[in-house]
């Protein structure tokens, strides 16, 4: 018998909201995503903090990795460690090519059915938080909704048991999901839009 999330689309299994939120850099907006694994709390927070595991899913990460160290992805951002309370709290700051940096806070709760993971992205370019299905440019919400499937994936058993870089190959389903998702931040941009103009009124 399937559970309810598997019989879900995939673009349902993350909840999406703006936010605003203070930052090392200023006012910033933020990308907000939700999504439950069944899993154990200590089991996702091992999968999202042990470079080892990360790049099973993800990219390869390097680094002090401790509260207080620094970060590098592979073919990515690069950071600081801004706090670390296991098994509940990651905050990190996040700087592409030495840009203004954005921040990324990991948060993670057990719930009914396993552990809910919230992550958001926040940046004082807002810019990079808007995404407009049209022209295909997709915000920082949509680029984690694809890092947050595989982590689903990895979780359950699903991948192969070595780093993504040998093994990952794109995929029409993961072409389908940017789109999709493209989408669904789109209305949640659009509905935000509206509420703030009917605020104003």
């Amino acid at each position: 018998m399937s559970s309810g999330s598997e019989s879900k689309h995939p673009v349902d299994l993350t909840e999406r909201e703006l936010g605003r939120r203070t930052i090392g850099a200023g006012d910033a907006h933020s990308a907000i995503m939700r999504r439950v694994y069944p899993a154990p709390i200590e089991e996702v927070w091992s999968a999202i903090t042990d470079p080892n595991r990360i790049n099973r899913f993800f990219l390869p990460v390097t680094g002090d990795l401790r509260e207080g160290g620094s970060f590098s992805i592979e073919m990515n951002a690069d950071g600081e460690i801004l706090k670390c309370e296991a098994p509940h709290l990651l905050r990190l700051t996040w700087s592409f090519e030495g840009a203004v940096p954005d921040e990324v806070e990991i948060r993670l709760k057990e719930v009914e059915g396993g552990t809910q993971l919230e992550l958001e992205h926040a940046s004082v370019r807002e810019a990079l938080v808007s995404s407009d299905p049209r022209t295909g440019d997709y915000g920082v919400g949509a680029g984690w909704e694809a890092p947050l499937k595989y982590l689903g994936k990895y979780l359950a058993g699903e991948l192969p048991d070595k780093p993504s870089l040998e093994w990952y190959e794109p995929t029409e389903e993961d072409a389908a999901l940017s789109r999709d998702a493209g989408m669904a931040w789109s209305q949640v941009i659009e509905v935000a839009y509206v509420r703030l103009l009917r605020q104003g009124s």
